[in-house]
């Protein structure tokens, strides 16, 4: 299939409150957004939304890397703009997401073919700090069919570990826990926190040291009372199999804009469970593209609460009828997703870019 145009977006999502993060707190999504169009009018689609120090990318440099990227593609056979795009991802996975996500799409991967409608059981994320309004939150998210709920950490490890307790208290076993560090926590502090951690309904703890520590990592495993998980870590399949190598993880988190692609996703997701460990999958910072992508591919690989909760977070929503949430988890309907809201577009963009095979001469 060729490839007709490429157009390129780039949205400000503001967000409906503050998610907050030991990296920093986040207003709002810098998202991009591809567009990839055949001559008769077919479109695959695909997001990437920059959260620099969860990558090294930025958006001020992945935009302009777009717009070239998507220059070179514009005319292209599907498969060979896979394999231009797999070169950059190496490089800037994110941004190369964008455009591999919008060819796969429109090729016609079958990981999106939803035959059958499913529900995709989601995560909600405590984000109070404060006893009363916690248990208030955690009320709220049971009744609307959570089981599981995602506490940050990484801020202060005493303070942390305080409000952990408090909320297992609370929850008094109806619920699973996953604690996230966010690489907030050095060495120190994270094996202090996760050799203390009562495990009681405690699922997993998640990156508490930088992305680049691994022996951090192995430190804190050896001592936790909990399973651990690497999120920042993983990048590919090598950091997959080092992780299982130094057994510094019980579960991995995968991320589609991270993966380069949903075949390679896809492959990811069945190394963790081939190298004996847990794949979770979502992304807390995406749009309604990314999150839907994930919970395509989470109906047949993922057996656990998903992540891809980030579509609930801005004000706007991309697709022209939003994703439904019903009873703590996201309704995948049968057939292609919803349109894409070209109205809301011209409204988010701040800017944009059209390629198509004429203009560039291929």
């Amino acid at each position: 299939m060729r490839i007709a145009s490429i157009t390129l977006y780039r949205l400000e999502l503001p967000l409906h409150r503050p998610y907050h993060l030991a990296l920093g707190e986040v207003t709002a999504f810098d998202t991009i957004l591809a567009v990839a169009e055949d001559s008769d009018g077919r479109r695959g689609f695909g997001e990437a939304t920059i959260l620099t120090g969860y990558t090294p990318e930025t958006i001020a440099e992945s935009w302009p890397a777009a717009a070239q990227l998507a220059r070179r593609v514009a005319g292209m056979e599907t498969p060979d703009a896979k394999d231009l795009i797999g070169l950059v991802a190496h490089h800037q996975p994110f941004m190369a997401t964008a455009l591999m996500t919008a060819a796969e799409m429109l090729e016609g991967n079958p990981l999106l073919e939803v035959r059958e409608p499913a529900r995709v059981p989601l995560l909600a994320i405590l984000n109070e700090t404060e006893e009363k309004e916690i248990a208030a939150e955690i009320e709220a998210r049971l009744a609307e069919g959570y089981r599981t709920l995602k506490v940050k950490v990484g801020f202060d490890a005493n303070a942390d570990a305080r409000r952990v307790r408090f909320i297992q208290d609370a929850l008094a076993g109806r619920a699973r826990i996953r604690i996230d560090g966010n690489q907030g926590f050095g060495q120190d502090d994270a094996v202090r926190f996760a050799g203390a951690l009562k495990p009681d309904n405690i699922e997993l703890f998640e990156q508490p040291c930088d992305a680049g520590d691994w022996k951090a990592a192995e430190a804190v495993a050896k001592v936790s009372t909990v399973p651990m998980m690497m999120d920042e870590s993983i990048f590919g399949p090598d950091d997959i199999k080092r992780a299982a190598d130094l057994g510094c993880a019980k579960f991995i988190k995968l991320k589609l804009m991270k993966a380069g692609g949903l075949d390679s996703l896809a492959a990811g997701l069945r190394l963790i469970r081939e190298r004996g460990m847990t794949p979770v999958l979502g992304n807390g910072v995406a749009s309604d593209i990314g999150c839907w992508m994930e919970a395509c591919v989470a109906r047949t690989l993922i057996d656990n609460a998903g992540e891809m909760n980030g579509f609930l977070k801005p004000k706007a929503r991309v697709f022209r009828n939003p994703i439904g949430v019903e009873r703590g988890a996201m309704v995948v309907k049968a057939g292609l997703p919803a349109l894409i809201d070209d109205a809301a577009l011209a409204r988010l963009a701040a800017d944009s870019h059209r390629f198509t095979a004429e203009q560039v001469g291929a």
